[in-house]
């Protein structure tokens, strides 16, 4: 195969509020960060270990503007899109690095309200039949435009 990909898929949950930032030409951007975990027992202790691993999320014009409008902390999303590496000087003088996922579609799993209303009928349903209903949330679909990104990718396929 002579050609590469960076694609990342990830399924997780909002850290903190997206963060916009507007420009002068009349795009933005938005960031937020995101939380998956790996869960595992522990062979030698039977000890239940999760590990969280962070994600700095970056979404742009249009695609940050609905994040901003309907995801909140501790939101569940679905995103995909690709890996950049970022250098920069910070104040002290160092060199700063960062990593991040610049997104290309994305899915909304579950809002903080549905997941607060979901929460509330499940318990009162749980009191009642002693057994909890699956969670029944209604994804949003968001295709990033290509021309939302900053380069495309001339692949031979």
């Amino acid at each position: 195969m002579s050609g590469t990909v960076n694609k990342v898929i990830l399924i997780g949950h909002l850290g903190d509020e997206v963060k916009m930032h507007y420009f002068d030409g009349g795009g933005s951007i938005g960031r937020f960060p995101i939380a998956t975990n790996e869960t595992y027992t522990n062979k030698q202790t039977g000890e239940r270990v999760t590990n969280t691993d962070w994600h700095n999320i970056v979404v742009r014009n249009k695609a940050a503007e609905i994040c901003e409008k309907y995801l909140s902390k501790g939101d569940k999303i679905y995103v995909e899109g690709r890996l950049k590496n970022r250098q920069w000087q910070g104040e002290d003088g160092n060199t700063r690095y960062s990593t991040e996922v610049q997104v290309q579609e994305f899915t909304f799993l579950s809002t903080k309200k549905e997941s607060m209303a979901n929460a509330q009928s499940s318990a009162a349903t749980t009191v009642q039949n002693t057994a909890s209903q699956p969670e029944n949330t209604k994804p949003v679909r968001q295709n990033v435009a290509a021309n939302d990104t900053e380069q495309d990718d001339d692949l031979p396929f």
